[in-house]
């Protein structure tokens, strides 16, 4: 069975540090891009950053500069360490998995996802 989970939200002050994590499994991870998004209540859900074996790392303009995500192949495990927090970075952490087919050049989009993992929830306060 495919397996997403992510873990390592929580409640956080503002300037503050989380990491989250996504451990896959049931799948052949060099072969996918891994994408972390984002949703807060009342809004659309959105790319925060994605990684793959062949087209390293992109971020959306929301987390450059203070998000990082790397990645533990012996793991199947990918990470999204957030510094710098701010309460507008409130929102469930999702991270999902596409197939690579082609190079990677923006952060897919949701409805390009083969499989999806259950959220974990950061609250930042200010």
């Amino acid at each position: 069975d495919v397996q997403l989970q992510a873990s390592g939200g929580g409640l956080v002050q503002a300037g503050g540090s989380l990491r989250l994590s996504c451990a896959a499994s049931g799948f052949t991870f060099d072969d996918y891009v891994i994408v972390w998004f984002r949703q807060a209540p009342g809004k659309e859900r959105e790319g925060v950053a994605c990684i793959s074996r062949s087209d390293g790392r992109i971020y959306a303009d929301s987390a450059k500069g203070r998000f990082t995500i790397s990645s533990d192949n012996a793991k199947s495990t990918v990470y999204l360490q957030m510094n710098s927090l701010k309460p507008e970075d409130t929102a469930d952490y999702y991270c999902a998995a596409v197939r690579r087919i082609h190079r990677i050049m923006v952060i897919p989009g949701p409805a390009a996802m083969d499989y999806w993992g259950k959220g974990t929830q950061v609250t930042v306060s200010s």
